[in-house]
């Protein structure tokens, strides 16, 4: 950002807040929700450059489990 929208936006914020007004907040109120709904993974930038989205990599991932399980069904027989 320029110097001339930093300052901008600053004069917008009040210089304090008065949290003892705001009843019934609760630190980590979903952070249980959350977790359970997400699954974050961060990929090295080389694993990164071959998968371009998300889908790309469960394509693979499900690829890589079917070839596994195949494998696993050879060697039991």
């Amino acid at each position: 950002m320029n110097k001339e929208v930093e300052n901008k936006m600053e004069d917008e914020l009040r210089p304090k807040y008065d949290f003892t007004q705001m009843n019934g907040g609760v630190r980590g109120k979903y952070v249980e929700r959350y977790r359970t709904g997400t699954n974050l993974v961060l990929l090295d930038p080389d694993i990164a450059q071959a998968f371009p989205d998300d889908t790309a990599v469960n394509e693979a991932l499900r690829l890589l489990i079917q070839v596994s399980q195949r494998q696993q069904s050879n060697t039991a027989v």
